[in-house]
Formats: structure tokens, C-alpha cells, sequence
């Protein structure tokens, strides 16, 4: 197996060289240096002002719910009436009740990648398809949930070397953030496929190909129906990698690695959860527990809070609804020494309390800080090379 290249030493977005650490959760202000505290303090204010534009963006998919509500009371109880069934599966803390494995292995489609990607990885590169075999958790909106035909197509990238399957690196993106070449380049997929691995690069429901037509921007479906719409586009999420794993097997993959950043970071810890085919898990910038990120994204807090007034619901019954979905709701299957979780100080759309309670939650597993924020991640070949060092012993 090829010997790993140094990692490179100019990140893909210009910012400065100011490192992080390896610690035991969030370090103390007290103990940063000043520059470290400097860079933390620009890329926190930095990053509200993204946050209050994500926040918009999200709101506004709200709004045809909200205005459903007014316009239709009656679909009050129908809302209700899935509060109810999330909350009694998030009860019962079963990953294998709440996300069932998919019954048979997908029919994969794969042609070849425009030749922009191939000249990215230096190698062969596929887009993969298949019809997704998901039905939603809740019987009330499987009708609803089929016909999004376009959502129902999976996509996939896969960067393979000609030798034959290779240990997996498999990258899950951000909320809006599907374009392969964008996640290529920011997580410096061509360094990490010269090093020996396969990449693949997994794209979450309603992003990219999978926005349905009329979508007004990648993502859109995944707030438009919501709080029961995001639980299953959560769940389609978990089944359809599932599925994706399924394929990898087939083709003689034995060793698979996760990472995701930001809604990708929470998707990799929930999968960690619920499948033992993953052998080492990396949630960067991860949310753990949208309700309270929820609570500073204005104007979309706002949303939420009237959206739960007018569907007569309790803040508690909506966060308990919510478990569902949250990797703090399940024991990660992944082993401890298999966990790493990455967190950026400054980062104000998931803040890095959310990566703690991860943290806290996989039993003080590895952690790693970095001081920039959701998007500017400082010193990033700082943890790249983190990464390297921990991935390696499970991979090769």
C-alpha cells in the first residue's frame, strides 16, 4: 500500500497558520495564546453573519409549512399525531427500530465522472445512481415521501484506484454544500486518495441531483415539510448510506471510514449508531441537538417558535420528538479508540458545545479543536494530519 505524502501545507482556503490541540474537550480561554484567542474572536463574529444568512435560507422553507397551518387548522392533529409517533420511537432508544437496514442491495448505476474530477484525484472517478429502497419510518407519510421521484434517486461519487478496492474514505457534506468538486477540495480528498485510499463522496436527500424540480436552492427539502419532514430525510439519510455501504461490500471493500461536517458531521455520528461496518468515525463541526443550535439561528428560531404555536406544541415535546434523530439518543456501535470528533472554536452556526456533548456522549473519546469557524477551518492541515495519524492503524 502507498506510503502516506505529507499532508499538504497551504489548506485549500487562504487563512492563517494558527494551530489547535488534541484535548479533553473545550480547552479553557485562560489556556489559549493570544493569537489563538484573536482568531477565535474574528471567526465567531465572522460567522454570525453566515449563520444569520443559513438561517434565513432555512426559514424561508418554512414558510409554506407555517402557512398551511394557518390556512388548514385541521392538519394540526395530523402534526400532533407524528410528534407523538417520534417521541415513542425516540423512547425506545432502538437504532435498528428507528432506522431499519435496507431489505435488499441496490442496483447501482456507474459511468464515468466528468473529466474536471478525474483530473482532481489523479485517478478513476464514477458517479454512482440507484433507486433508493427507502420507505418512511412513519406509515402516515410514505405516500408523501414517494413521490419525491427525483429525492429517490441516490447519488454517489466513488475515486477508485485501478489495483483493485482500497480502504474507503467516505465523506458525507454540509447542509447545501453538495458539489463533489467544492468537498473535494475542502477536505483535501486528492492528498487522502494518494495516500491509498478510495474516496466516496455521498449525497445527502433534497441536495444536488436529488432537489426536486422547483427547489429554490440544494437542501431545500429537507425544512420544507417540517419537523416530521427533517426526521425522515434524517432517516432516508442513514438508509440510503446504508445502502451504499451494501454496494462497497459487494465490490470487495472491507474497510470503511466515515466523516462528515456540520448536518454531514451529524449524519456520520447517527450512522456510527446504527451499522458496525464503519471502522472509524470523524464528525467534524458536528450539530448533535438541533432544537438548541435552533435557538440562536434568527430568524429561523423565531420560525419554530411560532410554528410551534400555532400547532398548539410544547418546546419538550418537540425536543423529545427530535431525539429520534440524535446520535445522543444511541450507543455508537463504532469502538472508542475508533472515534475522533473535531470541533472549530470560533464556529457559531454549530457551536463547538454541540461536538462536546458528542463527546461527552461517546465517553470522552479522541478530540481535536481548531481556532477558526463553521467554513474557515485555520490551521486545517494541522488536523488533516490528525486525521492521517488516527485513521491509519484501522485502515492499513
Amino acid at each position: 500500500m502507498t506510503e502516506p505524502f505529507p499532508v499538504p501545507q497551504v489548506p485549500p482556503l487562504p487563512v492563517p497558520d494558527v494551530p489547535g490541540a488534541d484535548s479533553r474537550g473545550l480547552p479553557r480561554r485562560v489556556d489559549l495564546t493570544w493569537q489563538q484567542r484573536l482568531v477565535v474572536d474574528a471567526s465567531a463574529v465572522a460567522d454570525l453573519g453566515l449563520r444569520t444568512t443559513i438561517a434565513s435560507i432555512v426559514g424561508a422553507a418554512m414558510l409554506p409549512r407555517l402557512t398551511s397551518a394557518v390556512l388548514h387548522p385541521s392538519r394540526v392533529h395530523a402534526d400532533q399525531d407524528a410528534l407523538d409517533f417520534y417521541i415513542d420511537l425516540a423512547a425506545q432508544h432502538d437504532p435498528q427500530r428507528s432506522f431499519p437496514a435496507p431489505a435488499t442491495p441496490p442496483r447501482v448505476s456507474s459511468r464515468p465522472a466528468n473529466p474536471i474530477a478525474a483530473w482532481m484525484a489523479h485517478g478513476e472517478v464514477r458517479n454512482l445512481r440507484f433507486q433508493s429502497s427507502f420507505r418512511a419510518v412513519n406509515p402516515a407519510l410514505r405516500e408523501q415521501r414517494q413521490a419525491y421521484s427525483r429525492n429517490n434517486v441516490v447519488h454517489a461519487q466513488h475515486w477508485v484506484h485501478a489495483d483493485g478496492p482500497h480502504p474507503t474514505l467516505c465523506v458525507i457534506h454540509g447542509f447545501m454544500g453538495s458539489p463533489y468538486l467544492l468537498n473535494g477540495l475542502f477536505f483535501a480528498l486528492p492528498w487522502f486518495f494518494r495516500c491509498g485510499y478510495d474516496v466516496l463522496l455521498y449525497t445527502l436527500p433534497f441536495h444536488g441531483p436529488r432537489a426536486e424540480k422547483g427547489s429554490p436552492y440544494s437542501g431545500f427539502g429537507y425544512f420544507a415539510d417540517g419537523m416530521a419532514g427533517f426526521a425522515e430525510s434524517m432517516a432516508q439519510a442513514v438508509h440510503d448510506f446504508r445502502s451504499v455501504l451494501d454496494y462497497l461490500e459487494y465490490t470487495g471493500v472491507d474497510r470503511i471510514a466515515l466523516t462528515g461536517m456540520s448536518l454531514g458531521g451529524y449524519t456520520s455520528a447517527l450512522i456510527a449508531s446504527v451499522d458496525d461496518r464503519i471502522q472509524a468515525v470523524i464528525p467534524n463541526v458536528p450539530v448533535v441537538t438541533p432544537e438548541t443550535a435552533f435557538e440562536d439561528w434568527f430568524p429561523a428560531n423565531k420560525l419554530v417558535a411560532l410554528g410551534n404555536r400555532l400547532t398548539h406544541t410544547e418546546k419538550a415535546r418537540a425536543d423529545a420528538a427530535t431525539l429520534f434523530h440524535s446520535p445522543l439518543n444511541y450507543r455508537p456501535l463504532v469502538p472508542w479508540d475508533r472515534r475522533l470528533i473535531i470541533a472549530g472554536l470560533g464556529d457559531r452556526l454549530a457551536p463547538p458545545q454541540q461536538a462536546e456533548m458528542l463527546w461527552r456522549h461517546w465517553d470522552r473519546c479522541a478530540f481535536h479543536w481548531f481556532p477558526g469557524n463553521h467554513v474557515v477551518h485555520v490551521s486545517q492541515p494541522d488536523y488533516l494530519r490528525r486525521m492521517t495519524r488516527f485513521l491509519r492503524p484501522f485502515m492499513f
